[in-house]
């Protein structure tokens, strides 16, 4: 190879490696994403930039339309009275584990209204251990009738197969009475860890209305 070739092939060698060095700036700068709290996203102009945000959800922020959920986080931890809040959109399957007062861990670009939208949600919320001891069984608490309706009870149950929702719809799911099969619908706005599946037994707090809706303020696996 004469001294020609061998200039024109560093050249070409150059500007290839140029055009990777390029690509891979781009790629690298638009998949990773920068680590920020609530405060930090809140504060500063991450629009259009990847963040990753940590934080709480916010008590009763969340609603569902369509395929889209919105909810507002914050920074339990240094900003107990959440006096600053993201609001986050996501579109995708809402887990059922989601609710009030999980960690959320959300990816995504800030738009020009400071909303965060999320691309990749991770929940996290860790597993919740009752003992059954006084629980009242399905059937008891319906037997009572009138004397039990809005006053505060712990139920025992397992979860019926096929009933698990989303939080903010009216039914979270179904309790049953595994001796006699007695049913109950259940709502709840929480947080469900991942181990509270269909077919777990519970213990649920809460209160009986007239309808035969039981409202839980706690759900914890039977421990």
């Amino acid at each position: 190879m004469n001294a020609k070739m061998k200039r024109r092939m560093t050249a070409v060698t150059g500007v290839i490696v140029m055009v990777v060095i390029v690509v891979l700036a781009v790629v690298g700068g638009t998949s990773a994403a920068k680590t920020v709290t609530v405060a930090e996203a809140v504060a500063n102009d991450f629009e259009d930039r990847k963040v990753q945000v940590t934080g709480t959800v916010v008590e009763n922020s969340f609603a569902v339309e369509g395929n889209t959920l919105t909810f507002s986080i914050y920074d339990k931890d240094a900003d107990e009275d959440a006096t600053t809040q993201l609001r986050v959109s996501y579109e995708g399957g809402v887990s059922s584990t989601f609710g009030n007062d999980v960690v959320a861990i959300c990816t995504g670009k800030i738009d020009q209204n400071g909303v965060l939208q999320c691309s990749e949600l991770v929940t996290k919320c860790p597993s919740k251990y009752e003992n059954a001891t006084d629980a009242l069984t399905i059937k008891r608490l319906l037997g009572y009738s009138d004397a039990v309706l809005n006053k505060p009870v712990k139920v025992k149950g397992v979860m019926k197969e096929g009933t698990l929702g989303i939080a903010g719809s009216d039914q979270r799911f179904v309790l049953v009475d595994p001796e006699d099969g007695t049913e109950m619908p259940v709502r709840f706005d929480g947080a469900l860890s991942d181990d509270t599946t269909e077919g777990s037994s519970l213990v649920i707090f809460g209160s009986l209305n007239e309808q035969g809706l039981f409202t839980a303020t706690e759900v914890a696996l039977e421990g």
